[in-house]
């Protein structure tokens, strides 16, 4: 589509003024940042206003996607980047990146807000920076489905997630072009390489990369070593950061980085912080690069209730607690940072090595191949060091083959993707799919007559339905538990329903059931302690 001059000037004038008032750039540098979009477009004009020149408009009510939209546009007319999804992204980053200040510049700003009015002023500073440039993809975000769930264990939140984008079939075709071999670069979307990275497309070699022009990442001390500090740009609650390593090597979860989560509370203590599980089936989606999340958010995990409390022995400073929560989560809390980080890899050492055959906890297989680890997640509470150890167990059977502790088959309808930090903190992530096949159910369930549940008319339309047959066995039982279902209720039923699956899922992927045999389990490993 061709772009006007005058939409194009107009889409970088707006840009520009948005950028100071973002303060992102100096009202001083508007010509130079007027030509600097130019460039990271590909064009050589239009030039601006002359009336723009002398006077900044602001841009209270300016939008910014749209404007990005157009100069992409003009960038995919002259040829800068091919006519796709990946194109135009990677363009109206690079005109971000041509507006933001320098890392070294972001850094200095976050160090000297931290030291001088603290943290929060700190991350507040940083967290609007990454949003206004937008590298925090805040409007896409915002297409996300979020609802709470009432449940056994709390309100349990639930999110269908549409905030990453669909893949453009031209990238799709042009990834079968794509030259093979050569070592990829960056290696991994978490190393710090990515910052300033311009992105690559689906035919290049490697494979399509997303452009990184507007990254920012602030360097921050863990453990004695170089760490950074990024947020994440689709991000799944409020403040959603990344720690990682600047080395590229695997997740791991041991004392050493347990400390680590204490320094980050240290550091930025109005922050959680948290790590994935470092073991496939039990792990988050990325196992390859040594990185912790966390984030200005209280999860229900962290609400639960308190089922019992325990001792750790040689840990007098330390509580231990059992939350009523469906996974395996005990909560470890002292005034004594060491004591605490001390307690909690007593209990991650005892839990590596722990079988019980009753339970169906297996420390690992005959070739020595682990199957015990734990998700730590640390938080500073009224001065009080907090850690919460869910224990995670990635055995499988010829029943349960994607794993004994992950969601069960009957509920791969609904979520079938590993049980990560985030969920198993309370929130779901569910596929974006889920939109249109209970939009079908939905319909189903609302467009049978009388009789259509016991004639088994409702079956075989659900069935026959390939958005909905997947869902079918689930949504008879939906229908029988609600008969009478209302064009007005539909909604918040379905809903509701689905965050029940979720609780089901978390039960599911908790190792000590809450039965009797489960709380049996439990005692004998508290007592091994």
């Amino acid at each position: 589509m061709a772009v006007s001059e005058k939409a194009l000037r107009s889409a970088i004038e707006g840009l520009v003024d948005y950028g100071v008032a973002a303060g992102m750039v100096d009202a001083a540098d508007r010509r130079w940042a007027y030509n600097a979009v130019l460039a990271a477009a590909g064009a050589a004009g239009p030039g601006p206003r002359e009336a723009w020149e002398t006077a900044c408009t602001g841009g209270a009510t300016f939008d910014l996607e749209a404007a990005l939209g157009v100069i992409a546009e003009a960038a995919v007319a002259a040829g800068t980047v091919e006519d796709s999804a990946n194109g135009r992204d990677r363009a109206a980053m690079a005109v971000m990146g041509a507006l933001m200040p320098r890392p070294s510049e972001v850094a200095a700003g976050f160090a000297y807000r931290h030291g001088a009015e603290g943290a929060t002023s700190a991350t507040d500073w940083f967290y609007r920076l990454c949003c206004d440039a937008s590298y925090v993809r805040r409007a896409a975000i915002a297409k996300n489905v979020a609802w709470t769930t009432p449940t056994r264990w709390g309100d349990l939140e639930i999110t269908i997630n549409l905030s990453k984008p669909e893949k453009d079939p031209r990238d799709i075709a042009a990834a079968g072009s794509a030259p093979a071999g050569g070592e990829a670069y960056p290696a991994c979307q978490l190393c710090m390489t990515n910052e300033g990275y311009p992105g690559r497309g689906a035919a290049a070699a490697g494979g399509p990369h997303p452009a990184r022009q507007n990254l920012r990442i602030v360097p921050i001390e863990l453990g004695g070593e170089g760490w950074g500090l990024q947020y994440s740009p689709y991000a799944y609650f409020d403040e959603h950061c990344i720690a990682m390593s600047s080395a590229h090597r695997p997740m791991h979860v041991d004392r050493e980085n347990m400390g680590r989560l204490l320094d980050f509370v240290d550091y930025l203590p109005q922050y959680f912080v948290g790590s994935n599980a470092d073991l496939p089936i039990v792990g988050g989606s990325i196992l390859s690069h040594d990185h912790f999340q966390g984030g200005r958010h209280t999860f229900p995990m962290m609400r639960a209730a308190v089922s019992e409390t325990f001792e750790v022995p040689g840990f007098a400073d330390v509580s231990g607690e059992v939350l009523a929560w469906p996974m395996s989560v005990l909560r470890l809390r002292a005034r004594n940072r060491e004591a605490v980080l001390d307690a909690s890899a007593h209990v991650l050492d005892v839990w590596r090595g722990w079988s019980d055959e009753a339970a169906g906890v297996a420390a690992h297989d005959a070739d020595g191949t682990p199957h015990n680890t734990i998700t730590p997640v640390a938080r500073l509470e009224d001065g009080v060091y907090t850690m919460y150890l869910a224990l995670r167990c990635n055995v499988v059977s010829d029943e349960h083959p994607l794993g004994v502790f992950h969601p069960h088959a009957g509920l791969h309808h609904i979520k079938k993707e590993n049980i990560g930090l985030i969920e198993v903190m309370g929130l779901a992530i569910l596929p974006p799919r889920l939109v249109g096949e209970l939009a079908a159910v939905r319909g189903h369930l609302l467009g049978v007559g009388a009789g259509a549940l016991e004639d088994g008319s409702l079956a075989q339309a659900l069935e026959g339905d390939p958005l909905a047959a997947a869902h079918a066995a689930w949504a008879l039982e939906v229908a029988k538990r609600h008969p009478h279902l209302t064009e007005e209720e539909a909604e918040g039923v379905l809903r509701d329903e689905v965050g029940l699956v979720f609780s089901q899922v978390l039960e599911d992927a908790g190792v000590f059931k809450w039965d009797d045999t489960g709380r049996a389990a439990l005692h004998r490993f508290l007592a091994a302690l």
